[in-house]
């Protein structure tokens, strides 16, 4: 039943994103229409880094509990950030090519976005290659916790370092209020849509490993 309203609510508010980034939001006098990827750019970056909070937080209560339930939420958590950094970096890179004049700059925001972007690949390379359930486990929540620390640098990036991106100043007074009330609205959305997604997918892991476990059994009495 959770999942089911976790689900409604967060199609209705994309639907009416949609409507506010495409319609309602004025056009940005400065940059025009491509600023409108910033309605959708930072609620990505948001849920990456909340998502790979999580991660830290499944992996320490998994080291302390062994329980597999925050595995499972661990490794979900993951996947969802490793898609949700994935679009934060293309739309970075789609917005940085009329801004900028080019795709790509190895300056510190987008370079330690892309670090982050390989240690939870590496996450998952770790969980691929390692044999056993509990060593997969234990491996893959050592480098989630390491993984999370990454996440300040990032967010820190534009103040410890002379950077080209733009600082953040949501809340500053940077934006107009149908602006704000835009980007509200997207961030809202997107973790309405991170929940259902880390509940679908943490309730088909464990489906997964009970799976496993009936398969090992029947195989060990078939032996």
């Amino acid at each position: 039943m959770k999942r089911k309203i976790l689900f409604a609510l967060s199609s209705v508010l994309i639907l009416l994103s949609f409507y506010m980034v495409l319609v309602f939001v004025p056009t940005e006098i400065d940059m025009g229409i491509v600023q409108r990827i910033f309605y959708y750019h930072v609620p990505l970056a948001w849920i990456a880094f909340l998502a790979f909070f999580v991660v830290f937080t499944g992996s320490i209560i998994y080291l302390a509990k062994r329980s597999t339930k925050w595995d499972n939420v661990a490794s979900a958590s993951a996947e969802i950030g490793l898609v949700f950094i994935s679009l934060m970096l293309i739309t970075g890179s789609i917005w940085a090519k009329p801004a900028w004049g080019v795709w790509w700059i190895w300056e510190p925001r987008l370079t330690t976005s892309l670090v982050l972007w390989f240690i939870y690949v590496a996450y998952f390379i770790v969980r691929g290659y390692v044999s056993g359930e509990e060593r997969k486990a234990r491996f893959g929540a050592v480098v989630g916790i390491i993984g999370f620390l990454n996440v300040p640098l990032v967010f820190l990036s534009v103040t410890l370092w002379r950077t080209q991106h733009p600082p953040l100043t949501i809340f500053s007074g940077g934006l107009e209020p149908p602006m704000l009330a835009t980007l509200l609205v997207c961030l809202v959305a997107f973790n309405f849509l991170y929940f259902y997604l880390l509940s679908e997918r943490s309730m088909m892991k464990n489906d997964e490993r009970m799976l496993s476990q009936i398969k090992e059994t029947i195989a060990r009495r078939n032996a």
